[in-house]
């Protein structure tokens, strides 16, 4: 078994709760007990906030080089624990082993060391100003940051959310779920073991109308980042208000995926389940709404069904296991629940759609690989399942396909199956969404920006578009040898 942490990181000491409150975390494959964590409330976020405050100061002003070698040291560490942090997160969050091993780890440990290698090169500018004038513009860190990552990929987010923090000079308060917190809390005492200082990091796991709520709306917190649903992040708006911190949001998604009648039909099909089967379809980004032209619509579906069917479930920290449970009772029956509502539209269940039959599999949050037949204004094609739950609709020319692709209010990933160059760009262009593939799907690097536009969100993580998000534009003018004449005569 891997080490458990199961207390909150504050001020680089695993405590309890003030009111020594915890919170059951279940292992999905069958819904048995794995620990019981600290429950932070809103006191318990202001101490994590005082922590952050008496850090920031000495974090700020240390060297970048300095604080670039913590997260470079932070990535190695990650990487001499692979095993047991793969181990970890499958346990807690259904991610089958061999995706937490070779996808979910090596993320991670890429993500803080590409912001560790940022860290000192991340400059500001000189402006060309008028004759005797130097301007020049640095970036500042915000201060304190709240950060709130959800339950479906929480090894992974964690970085993208704390790397650009740390590397930029701000201290962090971070709120994992309180469904998959096991592997937050793990990174937080390698933070301490390879020498973050007291403070610089803190980790409180709660609910969110409870810890979240109070970090959202803390006024001694400069920035609140958060990924999560398209409506919570609504009450994040509303909750930082108070004293007008910077937000910014990843939000909710209905990835079109365009499949044209010149696409690879091999790759489109493989690439089509990567996009929506990967991680049980629960991932802001899937390519939930298929959208293939009619001329090869039987050819690919016959194809992409036998596909589906063929995948296996089973224990996530089975090797062999190629799709594992959802995260949580609950959110298995929310996702099942919308195969009752495609029936009562007229959507057509093409395989999947229940939870399956196997034995060893009925105590567990598992649904079956799901293809539904639909039209494009139905609501299982306008609303966000994140599931194995994929639509498909059918299309006769490029105008019909980008109508229906832009067709939702959402707007983060995306994708378009094509041999043709020049659609392929024309497409990349006019579809509204933060992020587009072309022949392939869900590709992500930590100096490539992802966000989305719309309902899906604003700003982004990763790259130098999250170093900007997390620092302040400060422009300092010097009067070198300009004559300023007065303005008033007297």
């Amino acid at each position: 078994m891997p080490t458990i942490q199961n207390q909150l990181f504050i001020d680089g000491r695993f405590v309890d709760a003030q009111d020594g409150a915890t919170i059951d975390v279940l292992n999905p494959h069958d819904n048995s007990l794995i620990t019981r964590v600290a429950e932070a409330k809103a006191a318990d976020v202001e101490l994590a906030v005082a922590a952050a405050e008496r850090a920031f100061g000495p974090w700020s002003r240390m060297a970048a080089a300095d604080r670039g070698r913590l997260l470079l040291k932070l990535a190695d560490r990650i990487e001499a624990c692979a095993d047991e942090l793969a181990h970890l997160e499958s346990l807690d969050t259904g991610h089958p082993i061999r995706d937490a091993r070779h996808i979910d780890v090596p993320r991670t440990a890429a993500c803080y060391r590409y912001f560790g290698g940022m860290a000192d090169k991340f400059q500001g500018s000189v402006v060309p100003v008028e004759t005797g004038f130097l301007n020049y513009v640095m970036r500042s860190p915000i201060g304190v940051v709240g950060q709130i990552v959800p339950w479906n990929f929480p090894l992974m987010f964690t970085a993208w959310k704390m790397g650009p923090a740390l590397a930029a000079g701000n201290t962090v308060v971070l709120k994992p779920s309180e469904i998959t917190p096991l592997s937050t809390l793990r990174i937080a005492e390698l933070m301490a073991e390879v020498g973050f200082p007291p403070g610089a990091v803190n980790i409180v796991v709660g609910y969110g109308h409870a810890a979240g709520q109070a970090l959202a709306e803390h006024p001694r917190v400069g920035k609140i980042a958060f990924t999560g649903s398209t409506a919570t992040g609504r009450r994040v708006v509303e909750a930082s208000k108070g004293n007008l911190k910077r937000v910014q949001l990843e939000l909710g998604g209905k990835g079109a995926n365009i499949v044209f009648e010149d696409a690879n039909l091999v790759a489109a099909v493989n690439g089509s389940a990567w996009a929506i089967f990967h991680n049980q379809g629960q991932a802001c980004i899937a390519g939930s709404r298929l959208i293939v032209h009619e001329r090869v619509a039987d050819e690919f579906l016959d194809r992409f069904v036998g596909l589906a069917k063929s995948i296996r479930l089973g224990n996530p920290l089975d090797p062999d296991t190629e799709m594992g449970p959802l995260t949580s009772a609950l959110h298995r029956d929310r996702v099942l629940a919308y195969v009752d509502v495609a029936r009562e539209q007229g959507g057509e269940v093409l395989s999947g759609g229940r939870a399956p039959d196997a034995a060893e599999l009925a105590r567990g949050c598992y649904v079956e690989p799901t293809v539904v037949r639909a039209r494009a204004t139905d609501r299982v094609a306008q609303e966000e399942v994140f599931g194995p739950f994929v639509t498909v609709t059918t299309f006769k020319d490029d105008e019909e396909a980008l109508a229906i692709a832009n067709g939702t209010e959402y707007g983060l990933g995306s994708g378009l199956w094509t041999r043709d160059l020049s659609r392929a760009h024309r497409f990349g262009q006019a579809i509204r969404a933060g992020m587009v593939w072309v022949n392939s799907y869900k590709r992500v690097n930590p100096g490539s920006p992802f966000g989305g536009v719309g309902q899906s969100g604003y700003g982004r993580e990763m790259g130098f578009e999250a170093m900007h998000d997390y620092t302040e534009a400060k422009s300092i003018w010097v009067n070198v040898d300009a004559v300023i004449p007065p303005h008033f005569k007297r």
